[in-house]
């Protein structure tokens, strides 16, 4: 299987693409292989607080599109508790 398109990637950071670019953060599609995204927060991202928030929303936002089996931050934004509750999060919308 080929990788997701980058630019739906980035089309798909959905409501914090604005947070980034008022932030100089930058969103850096590293790898795309077999559905496995592979994301690092650049920029205004570096040692942000609010970094973790913001990796939580994208890899909601990614993981419902339909090529994406995961998410890897490559800078560990995404603590697993988050992840945990992103994940359950989207298993109760597609039961519903």
């Amino acid at each position: 299987m080929a990788g997701v398109d980058k630019q739906l990637i980035l089309e798909s950071v959905g409501p914090v693409q604005a947070i980034l670019d008022a932030h100089d953060g930058v969103v850096n599609v590293i790898d795309t292989s077999d559905g496995v995204i592979m994301i690092s927060l650049e920029g205004g991202c570096t040692g942000c607080s609010s970094t973790p928030m913001t990796a939580m929303q994208i890899y909601y936002s990614l993981m419902k599109l339909e090529d994406v089996k995961d998410v890897i931050f490559v800078n560990g934004e995404l603590p697993a508790y988050m992840r945990a509750f992103i994940d359950d999060k989207l298993g109760n919308e597609s039961s519903n």
